[in-house]
C-alpha cells in the first residue's frame, strides 16, 4: 500500500499481516482520488473516514493537504496502526477514533464535506449506511458521501444517489446531500 500523491507521495506504508482488513486497492484509490480532484479543493475539506481499516484513505487526504480528517474503527489494533502511522509521518490533520461506526453516527455532532466508507461486504447492516448518513445529518448541504462496495449493490435508485464508477471487482458509489442533482 503506498500513498499516491501529495506531502507524503511514493511512501509505502506496511500494515500488520494480522490486521482483519481489505484495504482499497491502490489502482482503485488512484482513480477516486482522481475524480475527487476535479470535485473538491483538498485543503478546504473536512473528512470522515469510516471503517477506516489500515487508514489508507485517511492518508491519501492527509497527504493531499486536507484540514482535517476523522477516521473511525472498531478493531483497536488498526487503530493502534492508524495512530502510529499518523504520528510518525506528522500528519496532525489525522485523528483516530477507536468506537463502533455505526455508534458514531448516531451520536456524531460535527457534519463533514466528504465521507467515505469502506464497511466489510458481508456486513449484515451494508445497505443501510447511505440512508444512516443523510437520516443522522453528517454532511454539509453541498457535501458527498461516497460507499465503497462490491459491483454486485446497485444504489441508483437511493434519494442521494449523484454517480457511480466501477475498477474491476470494487464499486464506488457517491451520494449528494443536496436532492435534484443530476449525474454527469
Amino acid at each position: 500500500m503506498r500513498i499516491i500523491r501529495g506531502n507524503w507521495k511514493s511512501r509505502r506504508i506496511n500494515p500488520p499481516s494480522n490486521l482483519p482488513v481489505r484495504p482499497t486497492t491502490d489502482i482503485a484509490k488512484e482513480a477516486l482520488f482522481n475524480v475527487l480532484e476535479n470535485i473538491f479543493y483538498f485543503e478546504e475539506l473536512e473528512v470522515l473516514d469510516l471503517f477506516a481499516g489500515t487508514g489508507n484513505i485517511s492518508y491519501e487526504f492527509a497527504s493531499r493537504g486536507i484540514k482535517q480528517v476523522t477516521a473511525v474503527e472498531q478493531n483497536f489494533r488498526c487503530v493502534e496502526f492508524i495512530r502510529k502511522t499518523a504520528h510518525d509521518l506528522n500528519m496532525h490533520q489525522l485523528t483516530c477514533i477507536h468506537t463502533d461506526v455505526f455508534g458514531f453516527i448516531k451520536k456524531a455532532k460535527q457534519q463533514y464535506n466528504l465521507i467515505f466508507a469502506d464497511p466489510p461486504y458481508n456486513l449484515p447492516q451494508f445497505e443501510t449506511i447511505p440512508d444512516m448518513i443523510f437520516k443522522h445529518n453528517l454532511l454539509y448541504s453541498d457535501g458527498m458521501f461516497i460507499l465503497e462496495h462490491p459491483t454486485m449493490y446497485d444504489f441508483s435508485d437511493h434519494d442521494h444517489f449523484f454517480h457511480h464508477r466501477e475498477y474491476g471487482k470494487v464499486g464506488f458509489t457517491f451520494f449528494k446531500s443536496m436532492k435534484g442533482i443530476q449525474s454527469e
